[in-house]
């Protein structure tokens, strides 16, 4: 049977749900749901909210799927998902809270519950995830976008199918999951408030064909991707829609970032481009080198030459980049090697230093 990759956003419902049941005041949750961290709860609030989780911790440690489904939206969600049996072996469920105190505590019990049928789950706390504040929201949703090219494809690459379950989480973080849906789930459920019964939306064909603007501005988009500075008049360049401006800085915004990552492999396949910056210089025999290299080779250059290009702007160095300086002096004039694969025939592009520019000499396979 097909194993299933589940993501699920987890709100506050099983607070919520609990603090009414014995009473306490729910408006104590509402008001801290963005508090990042328990030490800037005051006294009182934590007083009620410690005996709000406990009391949730309590009741759901030992629920059967009906009582469960009954105190989480999330969970009423991935019980119906299974028709009310549970566990299914091999299925991984990935619970997104937000960046925040309870968020974390809310998909902890959650991830408890799931643990205790046999079912393997792991809470992934959002950096930046909190609706209080739109700029890190933003940010927030396009590390998301990264998190589902990077990790959830492949999930898929490995043969699971991938699950959207939106019954639980803010609405707003539901939002924008739902339209990540339409590009990364291969079904979406969803379960009415008052109703027992599972919606399920299976992928439609949708293809978003944006390729034609991130090629006219494609310098442009690499260097944003990377966290660089751009020049202004190029960033009027380009769709408003693409771009977050946090003070003076301009980012990749949540679409800006769907779209690249939607883009950049198909693009890059292509031939390997010119560097979105002047610190690094293609020698002739450099070119010479990368002649004739398959699709999937060009795609691992092009990436290479943007890890390369972030470390020489910032300093921030990629492990697998593996940039260090050769020994001896056999393959002058070239001083530097980084990794360009490591996997067929094993690859490294060498390079020297002139000033402040790197010179790649040539992509030659590995010494020694």
């Amino acid at each position: 049977m097909t194993r299933r990759f589940v993501l699920s956003p987890v709100g506050t419902s099983i607070l919520t749900n609990t603090a009414r049941l014995i009473k306490a005041d729910v408006q104590k949750i509402i008001h801290n749901s963005n508090v990042k961290s328990e030490s800037d709860i005051s006294a009182d609030d934590l007083s009620v909210l410690r005996r709000v989780i406990e009391e949730a911790e309590n009741k759901l440690k030992d629920a059967d799927s009906a009582t469960a489904a009954k105190m989480s939206a999330e969970l009423n969600g991935i019980i119906k998902i299974y028709g009310g049996t549970l566990p299914h072996q091999g299925d991984f469920h990935l619970l997104l809270c937000t960046d925040t105190w309870l968020g974390e505590v809310t998909a902890k019990i959650v991830e408890d519950w799931l643990k205790g049928k046999g079912i393997i789950a792991e809470v992934r706390r959002q950096k930046d995830l909190r609706t209080d504040d739109l700029s890190s929201f933003q940010v927030a949703l396009a590390d998301i976008v990264r998190f589902c090219e990077e990790t959830v494809e492949g999930y898929r690459k490995d043969g699971y199918r991938v699950i959207f379950n939106l019954t639980g989480g803010f609405k707003s973080v539901q939002g924008f999951l739902q339209t990540l849906a339409l590009f990364y789930a291969d079904e979406t459920f969803y379960v009415f408030e008052s109703s027992e019964e599972l919606l399920r939306i299976p992928r439609l064909p949708v293809r978003m064909d944006p390729e034609n603007i991130v090629c006219e501005h494609l310098p442009v988009f690499r260097r944003l991707s990377l966290g660089l500075q751009v020049d202004r008049e190029e960033i009027k360049k380009l769709p408003e829609t693409f771009l977050l401006q946090i003070d003076n800085e301009y980012t990749l915004s949540e679409w800006g970032e769907l779209v690249w990552q939607r883009t950049r492999d198909s693009i890059y396949r292509k031939r390997v481009f010119p560097p979105p910056s002047d610190r690094i210089v293609y020698s002739q025999s450099f070119t010479k080198s990368i002649q004739g290299l398959s699709p999937d080779r060009l795609i691992q250059i092009n990436k290479k030459i943007d890890d390369l290009i972030r470390y020489l702007e910032t300093g921030q160095h990629v492990q697998s980049l593996d940039f260090k300086k050769l020994r001896g002096d056999e393959l002058l004039p070239s001083t530097h090697e980084i990794d360009a694969w490591h996997d067929q025939d094993a690859k490294r592009i060498y390079g020297h230093f002139e000033k402040d520019k790197f010179v790649l000499d040539k992509l030659d396979k590995k010494l020694g």
